[in-house]
């Protein structure tokens, strides 16, 4: 398979297409199209995850000791920041899945 070289995108296009996204109906429409194929690119993401070392032995410790923290404030918190940084993690390997797929679109 032939690749396409990688475009390289300016700063402006990339927040032109993040501004695009904030209407509604477009955004269902994406929505709509990677809804189809959620539980392919959920186990991509997971797989992905996982091959970073993202929820291994250290997730697994670093849950243990915010849910059993004493302090029921403290242990909040840290669940609210634990949930936050997941979060972010996964939205920033789901983006690079995505953009990979999209490449992988755009080859002959």
């Amino acid at each position: 398979m032939r690749r396409v070289p990688e475009r390289q995108f300016t700063d402006a296009e990339i927040e032109a297409a993040v501004e695009a996204l904030s209407d509604p109906a477009r955004f269902g429409a994406a929505e709509s199209r990677v809804a189809r194929v959620a539980p392919q690119l959920q186990r991509i993401l997971g797989d992905a995850l996982a091959a970073g070392g993202w929820f291994g032995e250290a997730h697994e410790g670093e849950l243990l000791r915010v849910a059993t923290m004493p302090d029921p404030d403290e242990r909040l918190r840290a669940v609210r920041t634990l949930l936050a940084e997941e979060t972010r993690i996964g939205m920033l390997v789901g983006v690079a899945v995505g953009w990979e797929l999209a490449r992988e679109l755009e080859t002959d």
